[in-house]
C-alpha cells in the first residue's frame, strides 16, 4: 500500500462529507526516544490509515505528536493499539471540548527534527527538568493570586481570541519568539510562582525546563492544557477562568470555552472570533473575518488580495511578483494587521 496520500483536496473533503459515521477529534504527545522515526512513521500510517484516521502527526528521535480524527466505532481499538506499543503506552489523551467530526480530512504524517519547531539547542540545557505538573483544579485555584504569575506560551493569534484571566500574553509570531520574550520580559520575577498554559501541554514541556534553566524557582505548568482544563472544569462544575475560544490546528480552527468573544475583526472592528485564511492564495494570511467582511471581501483579507483573488490567469505572474515584494514573511503581519491593508495597485508597484 501506499505511505502517502493520493487524493486532491476537493476529493477528500467530499470524501469526509460523505461518511455516514461519527468521528471523534483527539490529540496526544510523548517525549520518548524513537531510535528510527522513519520506520516508526510507516508503521504507524499503515496501521491509522487502515482505521480511517485522520490528522496531522509529527515524529522525531525524541518523540510523538499528534492531532486525529478516528471514526468513533474504531476509537477501542485505536487505544488499544497505542498501548500495544511501547513507547505509547498509556498514552494521556486529550479530547476536543467541540467536535463536528471534521477537524481533519486526511492522515498526514511527517518526520520531523523535533515534535514543536521550537528552535532551541537541545545540548544547552536538561530538557528533561520540567515544571511541576499542576491539575485543571490546582490551576483554576491560583489564577487570581496577586503573587503569581500566568504565562500564556502560545502565540499571540491564539490568544487574541482566548485566554487565562489575568494572564501574560506576549506578542509573538512563534513559540522560539516566545519562550525568550518570556524569559526577558520576567528576569526580575525569578522568585515568583510561575503558571504556564498552551493548548495541550507540549509546548510547556520545552518551556518549562527552559525557565528552570535560566533560573526561574517555582515553574509550574497546565497538565493536559487548555483542553483538558475545559473537560476537568465542567466535570468538577467550576466557572471557567478561561475566558473566550481556544484556538487549535485543523480546519476548526477554535473550539469555544466560556461562550465569551472577546476578540474583533481585523477588517471592521464588531466582535468577532472567526479565524480564516486569505482566499488569494498569493497571501493567505490568517486573520479574524466576521460574516458582513467575509461576504464584501469573498474571503480576502483586503480589496488588494480581492482584486488578486479574481485577476485573469494570464495576469497571475504579475500579482505574484508584486505579493513577494509587498508582503515577503507572511508571519510578520499577523500583527499590526492594519498596517498590512494599505491600499496599492499591485500591477505597478
Amino acid at each position: 500500500m501506499q505511505l502517502y496520500n493520493k487524493y486532491n483536496k476537493e476529493e477528500l473533503i467530499q470524501r469526509l462529507h460523505a461518511e455516514d459515521f461519527e468521528r471523534t477529534t483527539i490529540s496526544f504527545y510523548r517525549y520518548v526516544r524513537i531510535d528510527d522515526p522513519q520506520a516508526f512513521r510507516d508503521e504507524l500510517y499503515k496501521e491509522w490509515f487502515e482505521l480511517s484516521c485522520f490528522g496531522r502527526i509529527y515524529v522525531a528521535r525524541e518523540g510523538i505528536n499528534a492531532q486525529m480524527s478516528v471514526p468513533s466505532h474504531y476509537l477501542d481499538n485505536f487505544l488499544q493499539k497505542l498501548d500495544g506499543r511501547p513507547e505509547l503506552v498509556n498514552m494521556p489523551i486529550k479530547y476536543a471540548v467541540e467536535d463536528d467530526g471534521k477537524s481533519f480530512y486526511k492522515l498526514t504524517i511527517k518526520v520531523r527534527p523535533k515534535i514543536v519547531a521550537d528552535g532551541l539547542d537541545d545540548q544547552a540545557f536538561d530538557v528533561t527538568n520540567v515544571g511541576k505538573h499542576l491539575t485543571a483544579e490546582e490551576f483554576h485555584s491560583h489564577i487570581g493570586d496577586p503573587e503569581v504569575l500566568v504565562v500564556d506560551m502560545r502565540n499571540h493569534y491564539e490568544s487574541e481570541i482566548g485566554h487565562f484571566e489575568g494572564a501574560i500574553c506576549p506578542e509573538a509570531d512563534t513559540f522560539r519568539e516566545e519562550i525568550e520574550m518570556v524569559v526577558d520580559q520576567l528576569q526580575e520575577e525569578k522568585d515568583r510562582k510561575i503558571l504556564l498554559y498552551c493548548t495541550g501541554g507540549v509546548r510547556c514541556e520545552k518551556a518549562s525546563a527552559y525557565l528552570k534553566h535560566h533560573g526561574f524557582q517555582d515553574v509550574n505548568q497546565l497538565h493536559g492544557g487548555i483542553i483538558e482544563y475545559a473537560r476537568q472544569i465542567k466535570q468538577l462544575n467550576l466557572e471557567s477562568k478561561f475566558i473566550g475560544k481556544n484556538f487549535v490546528f485543523d480546519d476548526r480552527l477554535g473550539e469555544s470555552i466560556s461562550g465569551d468573544v472577546i476578540s474583533h475583526c481585523h477588517q471592521c472592528g464588531r466582535k468577532c472570533d472567526t479565524h480564516t485564511n486569505c482566499a488569494n492564495n498569493l497571501c493567505h494570511i490568517l486573520f479574524i473575518q466576521c460574516p458582513e467582511c467575509a461576504a464584501q471581501y469573498d474571503g480576502c483579507c483586503g480589496d488588494e488580495c480581492k482584486t488578486a483573488l479574481h485577476a485573469p490567469e494570464e495576469e497571475r505572474d504579475l500579482y505574484v511578483k508584486a505579493f513577494q515584494r509587498k508582503f515577503g514573511n507572511r508571519k510578520a503581519f499577523r500583527k499590526g494587521f492594519s498596517q498590512k491593508i494599505e491600499h496599492f495597485d499591485l500591477r505597478y508597484e
